[in-house]
């Protein structure tokens, strides 16, 4: 799917979200109710997510400039701040679906990114969905670790075709169980 210039954020998250509904297919079939979106920006990913009938948590990197959380309130969305280096304070496996466009760029040189990744594990239920957005590179270094949690991921290009710099990584976490301890 080819989107366009996306001189309109709006336009540009539902294109994300159409993209989205072919790579990952339960969006369309209702499977996903608690969403978060980890770097919400202007609460647009929520606005593109309206017609699923889905709760959207919008967090705002407590670093980010500008500030855009009070946007995200004037949209009648739920958000919070957070620095994604820190614990998120929240009952573990909430989310069915956690959307992490760009937050890895943004927290690769402030703390090791296999700690954020571990606090996602904390936040997704099992069989769970994790889309990533980010540039190659740091792609690549997710998905190493993804294989090491166990994760089910695939690289897939962008919606604006592969010649795009940023690229697309869906990781299912999967439900698993330790060997059994009884085996001689």
């Amino acid at each position: 799917m080819l989107c366009g210039n996306g001189n309109k954020r709006n336009t540009e998250e539902k294109c994300r979200v159409a993209y989205y509904k072919k790579i990952v297919p339960p969006i369309p079939q209702g499977r996903y109710r608690n969403v978060m979106d980890m770097n919400a920006y202007l609460g647009g990913f929520a606005a593109a997510m309206l017609k699923y009938l889905v709760w959207v948590m919008n967090v705002v990197p407590a670093n980010s400039n500008p500030d855009n959380l009070g946007v995200v309130y004037e949209r009648s969305f739920i958000g919070v701040y957070h620095d994604w280096c820190e614990a998120f304070s929240l009952y573990p496996r909430t989310y069915d679906l956690i959307h992490a466009a760009g937050v890895f760029n943004i927290y690769q040189d402030r703390c090791d990114i296999t700690y954020i990744l571990l606090e996602m594990e904390i936040l997704l239920r099992p069989e769970g969905t994790m889309i990533f957005r980010d540039i190659v590179e740091v792609i690549v270094k997710i998905k190493a670790i993804t294989k090491r949690m166990k994760w089910k991921s695939r690289i897939v290009d962008h919606e604006s075709g592969p010649f795009n710099p940023e690229k697309i990584l869906v990781s299912f976490k999967t439900y698993w169980t330790g060997g059994d301890a009884q085996q001689s």
